[in-house]
């Protein structure tokens, strides 16, 4: 389901009371790293990515106090492209809570920015799927107007969610808000604080076949956050002639808060 940025939800968004625990800022001349590691790899990710994430500073660097992430076409390491993908993992996690990034994406066929969590215990409910997925907010280059908000879990594998549209330009002209909520029975996407997507329904089992776990599994601990630029996969396709690099994902802040309030 699509949400047009004019239309309206839900007007009955339970207003929670948030008090900010975790941050970035990215201000400063080099990455933090006792918040962030830089991923390394270039395996396809399960998606076929094209891309070889480096910790090299030509794909993540801190600049007017942005984090940069900044794909290239280039060989490196038997791969056609470069970029970055940044995690908390081991550093910062969270079982529920208000995740608000402000960012502006790029766009162009075959780009895949995103912004997503995964859990730091995959055994309790095995591996993906069924350990859960959430994706604050990921955007195919070839639409640049219009984001998803998505959760994957369960056996078989389910992915749930809604794409939010801008009415008038894409989300590479300026900046903005990508939010989430999550509590124990609901979690919401919000784009520039409008509400566009929630979910209190979900599943998961530790193994194909076997009895479901007990509602919210498998969302009921902590998840650590990602930031990555992708080239090419399975959903964007692969860039073409149209596709110019150096492609750039600047995000402003990372602004994690926990609820003051009993959830709703």
């Amino acid at each position: 389901m699509n949400i047009n940025a004019d239309e309206t939800l839900d007007t009955r968004v339970p207003q929670g009371k948030w008090r900010l625990i975790w941050s970035d800022e990215f201000t400063g001349d080099e990455i933090d790293r006792s918040k962030w590691t830089q991923v390394e790899g270039g395996h396809g990710f399960g998606n076929n990515e094209l891309q070889f994430y480096t910790g090299r500073k030509e794909n993540a660097y801190l600049k007017n106090g942005k984090l940069v992430i900044r794909a290239l076409k280039e060989t490196y390491q038997d791969k056609a492209y470069t970029s970055a993908k940044l995690m908390t993992k081991g550093k910062a996690e969270w079982q529920y809570g208000r995740f608000e990034i402000r960012a502006k994406s790029p766009k162009g066929q075959g780009i895949w920015p995103a912004i997503w969590m995964m859990p730091a215990d995959t055994l309790t409910y095995g591996e993906w799927p069924s350990c859960g997925e959430i994706d604050i907010m990921e955007l195919i280059g070839s639409s640049p107007n219009t984001v998803h908000g998505t959760l994957h879990y369960g056996h078989p594998h389910t992915y749930t969610g809604q794409s939010y549209t801008l009415s008038k330009g894409d989300f590479s002209e300026d900046y903005h808000i990508f939010s989430l909520e999550w509590t124990p029975t609901e979690i919401r996407w919000f784009v520039d604080d409008k509400l566009y997507s929630k979910q209190s329904t979900w599943f998961t089992s530790h193994k194909k076949g076997e009895e479901q776990e007990p509602f919210p599994a498998p969302f009921n601990r902590p998840f650590y956050l990602q930031l990555n630029l992708a080239v090419g996969g399975n959903w964007p396709g692969n860039p073409d002639q149209t596709t110019v690099f150096p492609q750039t994902f600047e995000i402003d802040y990372v602004r994690v808060y926990e609820s003051t309030s009993n959830f709703s």
